[in-house]
């Protein structure tokens, strides 16, 4: 159990107090780690992806006995105090093994512990020095693009697009000109065989496996890196030529470890919104609600049809029914049209 420090002085505090959590948080800074046997691919891997996720990037250059799937080690309590002591959010971690060659768990942290967990075997990569063409400057935020429905359909990878969106993901932002993009990372699937249409899913991790997950079956993830280039079109909207710029990665999906359900809908739960951003519109919009260019918030009232025949108005004696009918029947007692009427006696009084 991490102890609780007490700031000293006011320098320390606005250090903790930066630390806390923020309704928007800061780019998630990742820590690479060097396994016990990490080899040259891995080592040539893990520094093309540094380069992509600097400057939230810290490098360990020692080698650690770090073994994040085994249980019976000490390897989650030394990835929660690394967290705790770099304010770092994420880890790769570079192990290859005869069994398992050239393998990164990516480790995602919430609240100092460790969310999930993910590796990934690298089949075959090129470096950025192997394309000789222009770089991205470090620190721009990426473009990502997804093109598989499996991103959105299987939940490995699901999880894998999760992943490598708070991976590449930089601050947060509301909107970007476009001479600020400059890359754009494109992750892709191999074929999608068969077998995977009956291949069975471990979606809920409390419960206990009957049989290991087979991954040969699932389609390879490629990972493919270009610059942006705007040219004149003649438009308002530019052309777009992409040149790939590195680095160029082929993996193989391995072990995983799903997100404790309990522990993810904390680190889902987001802040209510002020008053204010729901006056601009924002968050889940309202029916018939909407806000107009002045900022105000304007709603529309259906009411049902109404029967204007039952409406309620003010009583007057002139239109009661059947008055007028009254005044028919007197006209009709002359003996002829040219007579005198008979004269009632109220007008009569007025007559003399």
């Amino acid at each position: 159990m991490l102890r609780t420090i007490k700031p000293k002085n006011a320098r320390s505090k606005r250090a903790l107090d930066a630390r806390l959590p923020k309704e928007t948080e800061d780019p998630r800074t990742a820590i690479f780690v060097k396994g016990t046997h990490a080899g040259e691919v891995l080592n040539s891997v893990m520094r093309e992806l540094m380069a992509l996720k600097r400057p939230n990037a810290i490098a360990f250059n020692k080698k650690n006995p770090i073994h994040p799937f085994d249980a019976a080690s000490t390897s989650i309590q030394s990835l929660e105090f690394w967290a705790d002591k770099n304010d770092a959010s994420m880890f790769v971690v570079g192990q290859t093994t005869k069994k398992r060659p050239h393998g990164m768990t990516f480790v995602r942290m919430y609240d100092g512990k460790v969310l999930d967990m993910m590796e990934v075997g690298v089949e075959s990569w090129v470096g950025m020095a192997d394309f000789k063409t222009p770089k991205s400057t470090p620190g721009h935020k990426p473009l990502m693009h997804f093109a598989s429905e499996l991103f959105d359909t299987h939940p490995r990878f699901i999880q894998l697009k999760s992943i490598l969106l708070d991976f590449f993901n930089g601050e947060a932002i509301e909107s970007i000109c476009l001479p600020g993009l400059e890359h754009v990372i494109s992750v892709s699937c191999a074929p999608t065989p068969s077998a995977l249409n009956n291949a069975t899913v471990n979606m809920y991790p409390n419960q206990q496996r009957s049989a290991p997950e087979d991954t040969s079956i699932l389609p390879k993830v490629h990972i493919r890196t270009y610059t942006i280039k705007l040219l004149a079109s003649g438009t308002r909207i530019p052309r777009v030529e992409l040149t790939p710029m590195g680095p160029s990665l082929n993996l193989a999906l391995r072990r995983h470890q799903p997100a404790d359900p309990e522990l993810l809908k904390q680190a889902m739960k987001r802040p209510k919104l002020k008053k204010t951003d729901v006056e601009k519109g924002l968050g889940k919009r309202k029916k018939n609600m909407e806000v107009d260019e002045m900022g105000d918030l304007r709603g529309r009232v259906h009411v049902g049809k109404q029967d204007l025949g039952k409406l309620q108005t003010r009583k007057m004696k002139g239109l009661k029914a059947g008055l007028d009918e009254g005044q028919d029947e007197e006209g009709d007692g002359h003996t002829d049209g040219f007579g005198d009427a008979e004269v009632s006696p109220r007008k009569r009084r007025k007559q003399v």
